[in-house]
C-alpha cells in the first residue's frame, strides 16, 4: 500500500463511484474514510423499532431497464445495477402553500403531468409541453458536451441543439416567461427549486429543466433497503475488485511538490505515495486543512472563495405508532411553502423562523418499511448563511432543536390537516451542526456549493476539464462539476475517475 495509482478521500457517493471505476479498471486505489461506515449522507440508522433513511428522498436519473437514466447506465457499467433493489415513488409531489391555501398533486409521466397541469391551469398545455421538449433537447446536448470533453463544436451545437443554445444563458424565470407559461403553471412547475437550493431568478434554466425532465420522464426510484444498501454494495464491489478501503482513518495532509500531487499522509503518520488524489471532501476542507498554504495556487483559492456555500440542512426523523391510513397520509412527498414566490421563500430561509419544508412519508412507497401499524416521516429544510449559527449556543442548543421541531410539526399539521404529534414514538433531529460533525461539510451545507448565478451547472460543466489547479488533484461530490444530489454525485465521481484514468494513461506514454 506504500505506492498506489490513486487515493480517494471520502466514501460519500462520489468517492465510492470514483473508487469503483478505478478498481474495475485495474488500478490500485485506496479509499480513505474518516467514519466507520461508507456512504456519507447516503446511509441509514435505527432508533427503537424504526430504520430511518438519513437523507435520500428519491433518485431522479435512474429509471428502468426499458427506459434507463444515466445513473442506471452507470450502475450497469459498474455491474451493480442488479444488486440494488429499487421501487418507484408513487407520485411526483404534492405542494401546499400556507398563505393562499393552494394544494396541488402532480403525477409522473410527461403526458400525465401536462394533462394534470392543463386541468389545474387551463391554457397551459402548450407551454408545459414546450418545457419538456426543451428538457429532451437539453439532455441530448448535455450528452454531446460530455462526449466532447469541454471542446464542443459551436457549429454542431447551433445545428443540432439550437434551443439549448437559446436558453443556456438564462434563469428559470426568464425562460418560463419567454415560452408564455401562465403564472399559476410556473408556480406549480417550480416546486422542486429547493432540491437545487436556489430561487428561480438565480437558478440556471438548463439545470432546473434537465432535473425536472428526468424526474417526470423516468419516474423516481428509491432503494428498498435505504441508500445505505447502495453504499454497502459499492463498497463491497470496490474491495471485490482489489480496491482497499480504510475506515476510521483520515487524510491529514496531501503532499504537493512542484504543484503536483506526490502522496498523502494519514492520521497515524502513514505515508501513501501516489500521483493522483480524488477528493469527495469539500475544497474548503482540502485547502484549509490538508495542503500547506504556500503550496495552494492562487486560482484554486479564488475559485473556492468565489463559490458560496449552499443551504445548511435541518432534518427530523419521526417514527409514528399509527399507520398512514389512520393518520390520513396519502402522498409520498409534501412540499410546504408559505407562498409560491421562490425568491421570497429563499429570503425566509435566511431566518431561524423558516418553516418551509419537504416531508416524505416513506410508507407510501415502501409499505413494509416499518412495523405494521406504524409510519415513518422525514422532514427536511434549509437555512442559509448564518441563520442557524448566529442564534445557536452551547447552552440553548437542545432547546433550540425542540423549538424548531415544534414549529415544523405544527406547520405540517396545519398544512396537511392531519395530527401526528400524539403518535410520535421515536424522533431524531439533525441540525447543521450534526451534518458538519458527521460529514465534515462546512457549516453543515448539505448541497455543497450554491448552484446559482455564475456558478450554475453550465459554467461548472464547461470548466470541469480545466480545473486541475494542482496536477493530480480532482474533486467530486456536491461541490464539484455536476452540482449536488445523489445522481450528480455518483456521476461526478465517475467523471473524476475517468479523467484520472486518462491522466495515468498519458503518464505511461
Amino acid at each position: 500500500m506504500n505506492t498506489v495509482d490513486c487515493v480517494v478521500i471520502g466514501a460519500g457517493n462520489g468517492g465510492l463511484a470514483a473508487s469503483l471505476r478505478l478498481a474495475k479498471s485495474g488500478k490500485k486505489v485506496v479509499l480513505v474514510e474518516r467514519h466507520i461506515l461508507p456512504g456519507g449522507f447516503a446511509t441509514s440508522f435505527k432508533r427503537g423499532r424504526f430504520n430511518f433513511e438519513a437523507s435520500l428522498h428519491e433518485l431522479c436519473d435512474f429509471g428502468h431497464e426499458d427506459n434507463p437514466g444515466n445513473l442506471y447506465n452507470l450502475f450497469k457499467e459498474l455491474e451493480v445495477v442488479d444488486k440494488i433493489k429499487m421501487v418507484d415513488v408513487p407520485e411526483a409531489f404534492r405542494v401546499i402553500t400556507l398563505s393562499t391555501k393552494e394544494d396541488y398533486i402532480m403525477p409522473f409521466g410527461i403526458e400525465n403531468f401536462v394533462n394534470k397541469m392543463e386541468e389545474y391551469v387551463p391554457g397551459s398545455r402548450k407551454s408545459v409541453q414546450t418545457f419538456f421538449d426543451l428538457g429532451k433537447e437539453i439532455k441530448q446536448a448535455m450528452r454531446y458536451l460530455t462526449e466532447s470533453k469541454g471542446k464542443p463544436d459551436s457549429k454542431v451545437l447551433m445545428a443540432k441543439y439550437p434551443n439549448f443554445m437559446r436558453v443556456a444563458p438564462y434563469n428559470v424565470d426568464k425562460v418560463l416567461k419567454a415560452i408564455k407559461m401562465p403564472k399559476k403553471a410556473r408556480d406549480i412547475l417550480i416546486t422542486y427549486w429547493t432540491y437545487l437550493g436556489a430561487p428561480s431568478k438565480r437558478l440556471g434554466f438548463i439545470h432546473y429543466c434537465i432535473m425536472v425532465y428526468l424526474y417526470i420522464s423516468l419516474n423516481a426510484q428509491i432503494p428498498i433497503n435505504r441508500s445505505h444498501d447502495i453504499s454497502m454494495t459499492l463498497a463491497n464491489e470496490i474491495e471485490n475488485n482489489g480496491g482497499k478501503i480504510l475506515y476510521g482513518r483520515e487524510v491529514k495532509k496531501i503532499i504537493v511538490e512542484d504543484n503536483k500531487v506526490k502522496g498523502v499522509i494519514l492520521d497515524d503518520g502513514t505515508t501513501i505515495n501516489t500521483n493522483h488524489v480524488i477528493s469527495n471532501a469539500n475544497p474548503h476542507s482540502v485547502y484549509g486543512k490538508m495542503i500547506d498554504k504556500e503550496l495552494i495556487p492562487l486560482k484554486a483559492l479564488q475559485k473556492a472563495n468565489f463559490s458560496k456555500l449552499s443551504g445548511k440542512g435541518f432534518s427530523m426523523f419521526l417514527g409514528l405508532n399509527k399507520s398512514k391510513e389512520e393518520l390520513g397520509l396519502k402522498e409520498y412527498s409534501y412540499f410546504i411553502y408559505d407562498s409560491f414566490d421562490t425568491n421570497k421563500e429563499f429570503k425566509l430561509m435566511h431566518d431561524i423562523n423558516n418553516t418551509s419544508q419537504v416531508v416524505v412519508c416513506l410508507n407510501n412507497a415502501l409499505p413494509d418499511c416499518s412495523p405494521k401499524g406504524t409510519t415513518i416521516l422525514y422532514f427536511t429544510t434549509l437555512f442559509y448563511k448564518d441563520a442557524f449559527s448566529k442564534v445557536v449556543t452551547k447552552e440553548n442548543y437542545f432547546n433550540l432543536k425542540d423549538q424548531l421541531t415544534e414549529n415544523f410539526i405544527s406547520t405540517f399539521e396545519k398544512a396537511v390537516g392531519v395530527k401526528i404529534r400524539d403518535s410520535i414514538e421515536e424522533i431524531e433531529v439533525a441540525t447543521p451542526l450534526t451534518y458538519a460533525h458527521y460529514t465534515d461539510t462546512p457549516d453543515g451545507a448539505i448541497y455543497g456549493y450554491l448552484t446559482a448565478d455564475l456558478d450554475n451547472m453550465m459554467p461548472r460543466l464547461m470548466r470541469m476539464y480545466n480545473e486541475d489547479y494542482i496536477d493530480g488533484l480532482k474533486f467530486c461530490g456536491g461541490h464539484a462539476m455536476r452540482s449536488s444530489g445523489y445522481n450528480s454525485s455518483y456521476l461526478s465521481g465517475d467523471l473524476a475517475a475517468k479523467f484520472t484514468l486518462g491522466d495515468i494513461k498519458e503518464e505511461g506514454k
